[in-house]
């Protein structure tokens, strides 16, 4: 469910008209509805077109998310003993595997509906959540939470979190066994691996 579930991450930033500038929850409503709309409509992302996918997720999302910030949650504590190259390398390996693992979760949705919850902040505040709720039919309705950044004027996301679950800390168990098994390097090159597959096995569902 959590993988599911966390393709609106990348789903509620796809609408070109949005701009980070708008204030974050009128951002995250008037991408998400405006994707949710084409997502229902694309027989091709329906019919599992995973490049489609794929390409709308590298297209659309990547000026939204700040996956440096992400990639150094995830990681934790051992971040900053990381160098500026090993910084740069793990989040654009982050940043693949995160778009290839739940693109294919766009190929699922269809009439599901996100009510946002009550939204206030200061306007001083640089960091702030933004609340919804995701109903989907037949199944309990589940929270879906974004954090937001204000960096040079504009919102970014840096965390999203799923029935109390936040996706760059999920990984953080994970991350860090793989450095106390192979050091950061070690690390970088489990990612990298995992996406090799995750590619991999795109192309042979291609042919």
């Amino acid at each position: 469910m959590m993988k599911n579930l966390l393709a609106l991450l990348f789903a509620g930033f796809f609408a070109v008209a949005a701009s980070a500038q708008d204030a974050p929850d009128v951002l995250v409503k008037k991408i998400t509805d405006d994707v949710l709309d084409i997502v229902r409509t694309d027989k091709d992302i329906q019919n599992g077109d995973m490049h489609k996918a794929i390409a709308l997720v590298d297209a659309k999302v990547l000026p939204y998310f700040n996956f440096q910030h992400m990639t150094a949650l995830a990681v934790g504590k051992d971040w900053r003993k990381a160098s500026v190259q090993q910084q740069q390398e793990l989040t654009a390996e982050f940043k693949t595997l995160l778009v290839r693992t739940y693109s294919n979760a766009l190929t699922g949705y269809r009439n599901q509906k996100v009510i946002f919850k009550p939204f206030k902040m200061n306007p001083a505040d640089t960091d702030v959540l933004v609340r919804t709720e995701v109903q989907q039919p037949g199944a309990k309705a589940v929270q879906l939470d974004y954090s937001l950044e204000k960096l040079d004027g504009a919102w970014r996301v840096y965390d999203v979190t799923v029935a109390g679950i936040s996706l760059v800390t999920n990984y953080r168990d994970q991350f860090a066994q793989e450095i106390r098994n192979g050091g950061m390097d070690g690390l970088i090159r489990t990612v990298a691996a995992k996406n090799k597959s995750l590619e991999a096995n795109l192309a042979k569902g291609s042919k």
